[in-house]
């Protein structure tokens, strides 16, 4: 069954401080247009720099997973990530003024609370999943941990245990079995963080922003009444001391297993930055920032190894074009001799698919093999960097100020012989979202069944002088 991808019905805010530098901070959560993902703004910064929420980006998980692009930075987005893919949220830009985002009550449930302020809108594109095919596995020996990715045709499963051999938290397991139960079971879980780890961050003010309102701290040692008594006036309250289940007694616990069910909502919202909602069952035994991305990263390879190896089906060569050669020579520079696409039978924002009929009185079988004539394989190189070229000036509104220009060819192979009288059809996937007017392309070409060649393309479109508005 199609699902459509949503964003959000309009903008919403939420303010609080950034839990290391103790700072104001307002996040405004936007809409987004279809495939937009999630991306993050530094509205307080020259230029307003945008950071995709991509585990590429990845520069920190010391305390919180930090993302870093185009200049600037933003930390501990993992809660904020957990309720957008929590609630099957697609396309949403976040707004932030400052280098993190507001901690709130250490979990994701003001950021529930707003976007279902607001409400959702469905969009037009389908939601493309990509579904775990087997298992994936990732560990780190030295820490114990353990995770996998397995196959689940129709949902996003998740079964976390922790296990710090603390007599006082002890082994712990959280699950749910859909994301439909994870605003309910998991959203509302806070971060948790033991007494000897809150007391270093306090002594090396790691924790400006820290608030005992909004982190469960496990006693894991025995503390007297005037560590007690230095503590609640480091956090402007009267008294401190430890409740009967081994924690501060300045909250009480919203699950029994509360800390479990917030390492699976940062192991959600960590995962979101594979960049695609996935469908599979994952399993983690003492997960944490490091590790997740490290599996994000795992994941995400695995995705872009599938997607340049993808096959294309059988097209119709006599099918109505999206573009003829007329309209195609008003977006491509190229002329005879060297327009070597002939039609685009199929353009979309992540694939297109052309056509090149290979004609004996083409100009080069004059001399290339002219008693056995072969189509050059540059030349075939050159037909699909062409499509391609149609597929990345497709993103702008003004093609024709535009030239494409190709930067990379790796991993070509040609197949077999392209003859007078074939009519050859290229395919070009995107294989990474297009970035800073730079495309990734996996190309293949084929006549009839045949794949003839194939190659790894990476073009960057750049503006033509004196065409600037």
């Amino acid at each position: 069954m199609e699902i459509k991808q949503r964003t959000i019905k309009s903008e919403v805010s939420v303010s609080g401080v950034g839990l290391h530098t103790g700072k104001a901070v307002t996040m405004t959560f936007k809409p987004a247009p279809e495939n937009h993902g999630y991306k993050f703004k530094r509205v307080d910064i020259e230029g307003q720099p945008v950071i995709d929420a991509d585990v590429d980006n990845v520069t920190d998980t010391s305390r919180g997973t930090t993302i870093s692009q185009n200049g600037a930075s933003v930390s501990t987005i993992e809660h904020v990530l957990a309720a957008l893919v929590g609630l099957e949220v697609d396309n949403v830009l976040i707004e932030v003024n400052g280098p993190e985002t507001p901690i709130m009550d250490g979990s994701a449930l003001q950021f529930i609370n707003a976007l279902e302020e607001v409400g959702y809108k469905e969009q037009e594109a389908n939601r493309e999943y990509y579904s775990i095919p087997y298992n994936i596995h990732y560990s780190e020996p030295d820490r114990k941990v353990e995770m996998v990715a397995m196959p689940l045709d129709d949902d996003y499963r998740f079964t976390c245990m922790i296990d710090y051999n603390s007599p006082i938290l002890g082994s712990q397991h959280a699950a749910i079995s859909s994301l439909s139960e994870f605003k309910k079971e998991i959203g509302s879980s806070r971060t948790f963080c033991f007494l000897h780890e809150l007391e270093m961050l306090l002594k090396h003010n790691l924790i400006k922003g820290g608030d005992l309102n909004n982190a469960i701290v496990v006693v894991d040692k025995e503390v007297s009444k005037d560590e007690l008594k230095h503590l609640a006036t480091l956090f402007h309250r009267e008294d401190i001391d430890v409740a009967r289940e081994g924690i501060l007694n300045n909250i009480e616990l919203r699950h029994q297993n509360e800390p479990a069910r917030h390492k699976l909502l940062d192991m959600i919202g960590d995962l979101a930055l594979v960049g695609v909602p996935l469908r599979g069952h994952i399993m983690a035994a003492r997960p944490g920032h490091a590790a997740n991305v490290a599996f994000a990263k795992r994941i995400k390879a695995q995705i872009k190894k599938e997607r340049s190896k993808k096959y294309v089906k059988i097209y119709d060569p006599n099918a109505k074009p999206v573009y003829d050669t007329v309209q195609i020579m008003n977006i491509l520079p190229h002329r005879s001799p060297f327009l070597l696409v002939d039609k685009i039978l199929e353009l979309t924002k992540s694939h297109v698919v052309g056509l090149k009929n290979v004609t004996m009185d083409e100009n080069f079988f004059v001399g290339h093999f002219p008693d056995a004539p072969v189509f050059p394989g540059v030349l075939q190189i050159e037909s699909m960097a062409q499509t391609g070229g149609i597929l990345v000036l497709n993103t702008v509104p003004d093609p024709e100020n535009y030239l494409t220009l190709f930067l990379k060819i790796e991993n070509a192979r040609f197949k077999d012989k392209v003859l007078p009288g074939d009519t050859l059809i290229f395919r070009c996937d995107l294989m990474a979202p297009i970035r800073r007017g730079i495309a990734q392309m996996k190309g293949i070409g084929m006549v009839g069944e045949r794949v003839v060649v194939e190659a790894e393309l990476m073009a960057q479109i750049v503006k033509v002088k004196g065409n600037d508005a």
